[in-house]
């Protein structure tokens, strides 16, 4: 029991931290979007395409090889955290040296982007240390530190990126958000955690944590380089305001899904790690993780997808109605993501990083062929693309984890049915109400508070267990009272 409470309770902090920044992020993404042009949004995309790739180095493998080690000490990290700052300086020398043959790659439209890799690829470096300082808290399992040091970075960020977008600095003012939110959020941790590396560093320990490192690394690498392909053919073969109404379609659905999949995955995988050798207790943790994070995930989606095209005019201006047919296609994309994730992390905990590649290329194959198939019809059909197979591949990613610890699919889909059924009938109750004649504005809002009435209502009376167990939460961290009325203990 305090076991389970302690896991909740980690999730919880992991959740605040996630939630809290996304928040501020969501709104200054608004207010940018409103500032800025979509061109702007398209230029920025094809950076962090390439920023995104080299971050894969230096933020994961090793990382999770840590959190993974059940005894890592002072010398595991300080070893990881030199060689993660060395790498990040030669991968940003590359990219430095490479920028200017990637802008004549797009050819015309992308004026700035050699001066914008150069710049924003500094951040590589800040990522290489913040990811160990990650690697740290989710192996010592205190994500409480990552609170103020994750908020403080955004609102800071925010400010940053909101006044060069008055100030009519274009794409700029997204570089030095971005760019300003990771050195941040770096020296914060660091404060907050008061922990200074060793001055030492041991090849023999590296050694020890890259086994496990290479054949994650392999996986995200893998992963990353075809989620950023499709940004690639966009940027070369059509628009730059057809690559920011993609990516924007895409930054709501993931905004939602990220946040409790981060959340889920730092607490899980630890949580996981401590619990190998006890089959039942993982598939219990298992199930729970899927209940739990499907039951948050799916009228978030329903929701987004239903009030879509309000939501775009009311935010984000009629300029960006071209993304409104993304969002759809996004969320559907998004759906069973947290339950791709948790099995993911099943196979990461069993040390079986070769099945999870061997099914990842599987699935790339596939998937790649697909888009190989339809991009040239425009790029609906690339995100169409993707929610059909994500939405299929949701059985392939079963087949390990009914093996190793008997949860099959078949048990899997039973868990999420209730939740998924009432997130069918709020949906199609709110989509309709958008129909409506009136104030977008008035009508939006209408929209999101009638549908979380039906989601409630709907988990009482069927007596959803995530629902009570939410509630319980809530109530768990609320002040509480002795005897006497209105006096906190």
């Amino acid at each position: 029991m305090a076991k389970e409470k302690g896991l909740l309770n980690n999730f919880i902090w992991k959740f605040a931290e996630r939630f809290s920044a996304q928040i501020v992020t969501l709104v200054v993404s608004i207010i940018l979007a409103r500032l800025l042009a979509p061109s702007d949004y398209g230029t920025v995309t094809l950076v962090t395409i390439f920023i995104t790739f080299a971050n894969v180095f230096v933020s994961d493998g090793l990382g999770s090889a840590l959190i993974r080690k059940k005894d890592a000490d002072a010398l595991d990290f300080s070893s990881v955290l030199y060689f993660n700052v060395a790498l990040s300086i030669v991968l940003y020398l590359i990219l430095f040296i490479a920028a200017p043959w990637i802008t004549l790659f797009f050819g015309s439209g992308y004026e700035d982007l050699t001066p914008a890799i150069r710049v924003l690829g500094i951040r590589l470096i800040f990522s290489a240390i913040n990811s160990v300082q990650h690697s740290y808290v989710s192996n010592k399992m205190i994500f409480q530190k990552f609170f103020a040091a994750t908020l403080t970075g955004t609102i800071i960020s925010a400010f940053v990126g909101i006044g060069m977008a008055y100030g009519g600095f274009g794409v700029w003012a997204l570089i030095a958000q971005y760019l300003t939110n990771t050195i941040v959020d770096t020296f914060f941790l660091a404060f907050a955690l008061k922990k200074k590396p060793l001055l030492r560093f041991s090849v023999t320990r590296l050694k020890g944590l890259l086994g496990f490192g290479f054949g994650v690394l392999g996986l995200n690498l893998m992963i990353t380089a075809y989620q950023e392909v499709r940004a690639v053919l966009i940027g070369k073969y059509y628009s730059v305001d057809d690559l920011a109404f993609y990516k924007k379609g895409s930054q709501f659905p993931e905004l939602l899904i990220t946040n409790i999949n981060i959340s889920i995955n730092a607490v899980l995988f630890p949580h996981f790690s401590r619990l190998q050798g006890n089959l039942e207790a993982i598939k219990q943790t298992a199930k729970k993780s899927i209940r739990l994070s499907f039951y948050i995930v799916a009228p978030l989606l329903f929701g987004l997808a239903a009030v879509a095209e309000n939501f775009v005019m009311v935010f984000l201006t009629e300029k960006w109605l071209g993304c409104v047919p993304f969002i759809w296609l996004f969320c559907l994309n998004s759906l069973f993501y947290t339950i791709h994730s948790t099995n993911g992390q099943l196979l990461k905990v069993f040390g079986k990083t070769k099945t999870l590649v061997y099914f990842e290329i599987f699935k790339k194959i596939i998937e790649l062929s697909l888009l190989l198939l339809v991009f040239r019809f425009g790029t609906i059909w690339i995100a169409a693309g993707m929610a059909i197979t994500s939405t299929l591949f949701t059985y392939v990613n079963c087949i390990p984890t009914k093996k190793n610890i008997g949860y099959s699919f078949k048990q899997q889909m039973r868990d999420i049915l209730s939740p998924l059924c009432m997130c069918i009938i709020m949906a199609a109750v709110v989509f309709t109400l958008g129909m409506v004649g009136i104030n977008k504005g008035l009508l939006l809002a209408i929209q999101v508070v009638i549908g979380a009435a039906i989601y409630i209502g709907l988990s009482f009376v069927t007596k959803n267990k995530e629902f009570f167990l939410l509630i319980g939460m809530i109530k768990s961290h609320l002040p509480k009272r002795n005897g006497k009325k209105g006096v906190a203990q």
